[in-house]
């Protein structure tokens, strides 16, 4: 759990510097709701024990770098609740969850506050200032803070077919969550915890190489309509879904053939919601459809006995 964290640090460290304050509030928010819900679901010695794991910690601070820069802190805070109390603590706590937690939270957010969860602000280097909604009264309207709203590059390019600079994807100076923020570091990210072994290699390699083939189809059909197979692996949440999410070690199959099938099938998914669904972003919901189909996964693909049928 530390080794994810700190791999997230570089990451957090963009999102300051490219969102400024509204990312430390949210960050804070997000991991003090998720310890909050875990102390209060817990009873006796094992009241505290999420404050040892860092399971509640990570889950907070990946769900904070899902979220728009500008969102109102109550709705973070419910948020990261529901992370913990509905993706964790009713499954039985920690190992035993079916799903992501930081996704479900974000997924419960989606669906609770579209309007909110949809608006974007560009990076403008405040780091001192406050951004949209971020101090908003609960269920009040709330007074807007110097907003500056802007589509994310996936929203331009489904909506307008309006592309963005590969450079600006690469480097992270693009409106969307705090954690687009920068794709080289979490290429880097990645690498890092491959190497240390805290993740299995072949879910990431497998979820990015499927959109880079099934996208680069559509882009060699008709490439002044649909996005290069670049501009989908940098754009969005792709990469941090990839790296920090789907490699769930709970939520993901434990069997190397399984996680080929499994990143088969969150990057099709991707593609396709993508391109043809109703949202620009699908990150989130390939990888919780997947999760789901973890257990037959892990069923069709389990190892065989030695001296078994």
């Amino acid at each position: 759990m530390f080794q994810v964290v700190y791999a997230l640090l570089p990451i957090l460290g963009a999102a300051f510097y490219f969102f400024g304050l509204a990312s430390l509030l949210m960050c804070t928010t997000a991991v003090l709701s998720c310890f909050l819900a875990e102390s209060l679901f817990r009873s006796g010695p094992e009241r505290f024990g999420s404050l040892k794991d860092g399971s509640a910690l990570l889950t907070g601070l990946l769900l904070a770098l899902t979220l728009p820069p500008g969102f109102p802190l109550w709705m973070v805070f419910l948020g990261g609740f529901a992370a913990i109390a509905i993706g964790k603590v009713i499954w039985g706590g920690i190992g035993q969850n079916l799903f992501n937690p930081a996704l479900v939270g974000r997924a419960f957010l989606q669906a609770a506050f579209p309007t909110a969860i949809t608006t974007w602000s560009q990076p403008d280097g405040r780091f001192l200032a406050a951004r949209g909604t971020n101090l908003a009264l609960p269920f009040f309207q709330g007074e807007t803070l110097d907003a500056v709203t802007s589509a994310t590059p996936l929203a331009k390019m489904k909506f307008q077919h309006e592309p963005t600079a590969i450079l600006d994807l690469f480097f992270g100076n693009t409106s969307g969550s705090l954690g687009e923020t920068s794709a080289i570091l979490i290429l880097l990210a990645g690498i890092y915890l491959a190497a240390r072994k805290v993740f299995n290699w072949h879910i990431p390699v497998s979820i990015l190489a499927t959109v880079a083939i099934f996208s680069g189809i559509f882009f060699y059909v008709n490439p002044e309509f649909y996005p290069s197979p670049l501009h989908m692996l940098f754009s969005g949440g792709l990469l941090l879904g990839a790296v920090f999410m789907a490699t769930d070690p709970v939520t993901s199959p434990f069997t190397i053939k399984g996680c080929w099938l499994f990143g088969f099938g969150i990057g099709f998914l991707v593609v396709l919601i993508r391109i043809f669904g109703g949202l620009p972003e699908g990150v989130m919901y390939a990888i919780l459809l997947m999760n789901s189909a973890v257990p037959l996964i892990n069923r069709a693909t389990r190892y065989r006995v030695y001296g078994t049928k």
